[in-house]
């Protein structure tokens, strides 16, 4: 499409609830899939759900961007390991690791090269790993001459970010308010990097 996100965001979200038949005021609460992410897109995600949220003065929930990738696959391997991965471009993912049909976290969301996001994994050499999101084909190509590792790609189904898995989640998640949603970078813009990798 043409237009960018933040123009056709609000249009979609108006046309969804008005060939549901539901008013806006019968939402109970927002979820916000709340990073990490691109920081564009993040930010204008965000702002839509607060802007609706506030409107509607209704409460709002960030969840996890990673544990909301690991939620599908968790529940249909809740024996493995699941590793969430998403390409953060500069050689680096963001990743996080889960167990469980919850999924239960393993390890903080992270910022990091995919070598050493291998070596983290190298700790669950012992498990099965199984890989979602944008960045597990980049994780699962680099890592498949690892020796010892049962690491496999998810089925594309539960490769990818799912609304539903998000408010699924929601639901065991604490409400704040939509002044509180704030997204989750884990780093700094590039831009920000840049000038200070310039500075002596």
């Amino acid at each position: 499409m043409p237009l960018t996100h933040s123009q056709t965001l609000l249009q979609m979200t108006e046309s969804m609830l008005k060939n549901a038949n539901i008013p806006l005021q019968s939402i109970d609460r927002f979820a916000l899939s709340a990073g990490p992410g691109s920081f564009t897109g993040l930010r204008i995600g965000a702002a839509a759900v607060k802007g609706l949220a506030m409107g509607a003065n209704k409460p709002c929930v960030a969840v996890p961007t990673l544990q909301a990738l690991a939620f599908g696959a968790a529940a249909a391997n809740p024996v493995d390991i699941v590793c969430a991965a998403m390409d953060a471009r500069c050689g680096q993912v963001y990743a996080a690791l889960f167990e469980g049909d919850g999924p239960s976290r393993i390890c903080a969301d992270m910022a990091l090269p995919i070598s050493e996001l291998a070596e983290l994994l190298k700790k669950h050499a012992d498990r099965r790993i199984v890989f979602v999101g944008d960045g597990a084909e980049i994780c699962y190509n680099e890592m498949a001459d690892l020796q010892n590792m049962q690491i496999v790609l998810a089925p594309e189904p539960l490769r990818w970010q799912r609304a539903a898995f998000a408010a699924i989640l929601s639901e065991s998640l604490p409400e704040i308010s939509a002044a509180e949603l704030c997204p989750v970078y884990l780093r700094q813009p590039q831009a920000v990097r840049q000038l200070e990798s310039k500075k002596p």
